[in-house]
């Protein structure tokens, strides 16, 4: 019998008002060990202009904070996934990027792109 084991990571997509939105990437199964780039992309607003980041919620969990970013030079991070996660982004694209990495079953999340 096979077993497959991975981490689960969903995100989602948040509406904004105006016909501003955040629209994240696919969800994906990430083998333990593995890395991943999830991808954030705004429309009807410029995201270089505003504190934008990432947040995720656990089965069963509260949501976690893990990374604000605002024009790429000021980002703040929580400390507890600074070193393993980072956060990015491309003003010309109008993209946040979330890069994991070394990921652990207690990263299986649903992921959130907010503002």
């Amino acid at each position: 019998m096979t077993v497959l084991r991975g981490i689960i990571l969903l995100s989602a997509c948040l509406i904004g008002v105006s016909g501003q939105t955040l629209t994240e990437s696919e969800p994906a199964v990430i083998k333990p060990g593995g890395s991943h780039t999830l991808t954030c992309t705004g429309s009807g607003f410029t995201l270089s202009s505003h504190w934008v980041g990432w947040i995720r919620q656990p089965p069963g969990k509260e949501l976690e904070w893990i990374a604000y970013i605002y024009d790429s030079s000021n980002i703040y991070f929580s400390p507890t996934l600074e070193g393993r996660f980072s956060i990015s982004s491309d003003s010309s694209k109008n993209q946040i990027y979330l890069q994991m990495s070394s990921v652990r079953s207690e990263d299986t999340a649903v992921y959130y792109c907010a503002r």
